[in-house]
């Protein structure tokens, strides 16, 4: 009899042990139920929420209250109806309809040609649009149509995209006071249209790049008149996001 006295007392004195264990396993479950809650997040706190009422054998009742729970392997990525989600080439494609529009309104249309590629949109002017024969001056009476443009090409939905101006020429020599070759024609072209875009249509200048090809990206042949004006032009791209890591010279 008095063994049997001795165990039930020493099974009493270490009986706290359980409550603490009990206690500090709560607590665990409220500093992570908490934690959950502080995250904006909703779908991932009833995802918490959910695991945490599951490992406790509960048949879809919260620790705070009843809740259908959400499976942890369902995909709950909310959905975001803002524009910078919109994908890519819609964003892209809904760019290309404001300035067709506006070319069509203002009788650029066969002026100007606008394209979707994999790099991103482009707008391929040509040269003699905005420039005269062998100069790299901005003709004045078209700065206010070229600013309207790039006003529409700075809309909030690609401020992401950068842009990047390229001048291009035909493959007939010019050697000049101002220009010693093509090259720097068309340099000198894109780094006046880069600069009004930035000047007067308000785009940021960390977007905006100039490049010069002079003759060596051709569009057409340049054996044929027509092939030659072609390949005459400024290309002005919005590029595709996902190659600025490259254009951000990331590595």
């Amino acid at each position: 009899m008095r063994r049997k006295k001795h165990d039930e007392s020493h099974e009493n004195h270490e009986r706290w042990l359980l409550t603490y264990s009990d206690l500090i396993t709560l607590l665990m479950i409220f500093f992570i139920v908490m934690y959950s809650m502080s995250n904006i997040d909703k779908e991932k706190y009833k995802q918490v929420a959910a695991g945490l009422s599951s490992a406790m054998g509960g048949g879809g009742s919260t620790i705070i209250g009843k809740d259908s729970g959400t499976p942890i392997n369902q995909d709950t990525s909310p959905t975001n109806t803002n524009v910078v989600d919109m994908p890519e080439e819609q964003k892209l494609e809904q760019v290309k309809q404001a300035v067709d529009k506006y070319l069509k309104e203002s009788g650029l249309s066969d002026s100007v040609v606008t394209t979707i590629e994999t790099r991103g949109l482009v707008l391929s002017f040509k040269d003699s649009l905005f420039f005269d024969s062998g100069k790299a001056d901005i003709k004045s009476e078209q700065v206010k149509k070229l600013v309207e443009i790039g006003k529409m090409l700075n809309q909030p939905i690609i401020n992401d995209s950068f842009i990047r101006v390229e001048g291009h020429t035909d493959n007939i020599p010019i050697n000049t006071y101002l220009y010693k070759s093509n090259w720097d024609l068309s340099v000198i072209r894109a780094s006046n249209v880069s600069q009004l875009l930035i000047n007067q249509s308000g785009i940021r200048p960390d977007r905006v790049s100039a490049a010069g090809y002079g003759e060596f990206r051709p569009k057409s042949d340049n054996n044929t008149e027509e092939g030659r004006a072609l390949n005459r032009r400024v290309d002005i791209l919005i590029m595709n996001t996902k190659f600025n890591e490259v254009e951000n010279n990331k590595k």
